[in-house]
């Protein structure tokens, strides 16, 4: 199980020379969060999956380090430690599209293309709401939060269909990957960015935005938002598939992925 000078484990996926992809997870924080992609984007590219520091096997948080700035600068130092000095293709989910773009504004030249699914520039109400109601069951009894965690992330068919897989992932992690003072702090970070329109507008590389309309955690309409207020963005829609897309179609997702980094 490699694991980078600074702490971050890390896994390749496809043959060397091909394309280098960072693909970069939300809330959750695992690289493995993209194992159902994995497999079809490793055959046009090589891909680069990482559990965020605090998370699965990256070595605890240090002071500070659960800014988003903080997680843009990890990736920074990965690639720099793994001698990608090329840019990269960029998918982020979630907060992990919030790395991206944080990556974007404060090293440009990282990222060549990029792919931000279920993204904000702000915080909406709505979200806000979900992550104060998600952190008082934390705090208050962990095991209903990993209970309602999937009514966050898949429509309500597909954790009918998925319920015994659902409920047997939930005994076998009971820690959630991470401690819960971390996932709180990464609760905040997320909630609490907003680098504001000027900046966002820095970020002049090819950035697609794509949102999900029965998405229960972020309304879709943030990933329009987002694309209007970068250089070059650009906006997709999915009609279904929740917040956890890339996991209820992968498919399309993966389709999606290589029409745009291509």
């Amino acid at each position: 199980m490699p694991v980078s000078a600074t702490g971050l484990h890390y896994e390749f996926y496809g043959d060397e020379g091909l394309p280098p992809v960072v693909l970069s997870s939300g809330l959750g924080g695992l690289g493995s969060y993209w194992e159902p992609n994995l497999l079809a984007l490793a055959g046009d590219y090589r891909v680069l999956a990482y559990d965020h520091r605090g998370t699965g096997g990256s070595q605890p948080e240090v002071e500070a380090s659960q800014t988003v700035a903080a997680m843009a600068a990890d990736v920074a130092g990965l690639l720099d430690e793994l001698g990608i000095d090329e840019p990269v293709g960029f998918v982020g989910h979630a907060l992990g599209g919030l790395i991206g773009l944080q990556l974007a504004m404060d090293d440009p030249g990282r990222i060549q293309r990029m792919i931000v699914v279920n993204g904000w520039a702000a915080l909406d109400p709505h979200t806000r709401r979900c992550f104060e109601v998600r952190g008082g069951m934390l705090r208050l009894q962990p095991s209903l939060y990993r209970l309602a965690q999937p009514l966050f992330l898949y429509p309500p068919a597909w954790i009918s269909a998925h319920d015994a897989e659902l409920r047997s992932a939930e005994l076998e992690a009971p820690g959630l990957h991470q401690s819960d003072a971390t996932l709180l702090a990464r609760i905040d970070s997320a909630s609490s960015w907003d680098p504001g329109a000027y900046r966002l507008g820095t970020v002049t590389i090819p950035v697609l935005c794509v949102g999900v309309e029965d998405d229960f955690l972020v309304p879709a309409a943030c990933a329009e938002t987002l694309a209007g207020l970068l250089g070059k963005g650009s906006h997709a829609s999915f009609a279904t598939g929740g917040h956890a897309i890339n996991i209820t179609r992968p498919q399309e997702f993966v389709l999606r992925v290589q029409d745009w980094l291509r």
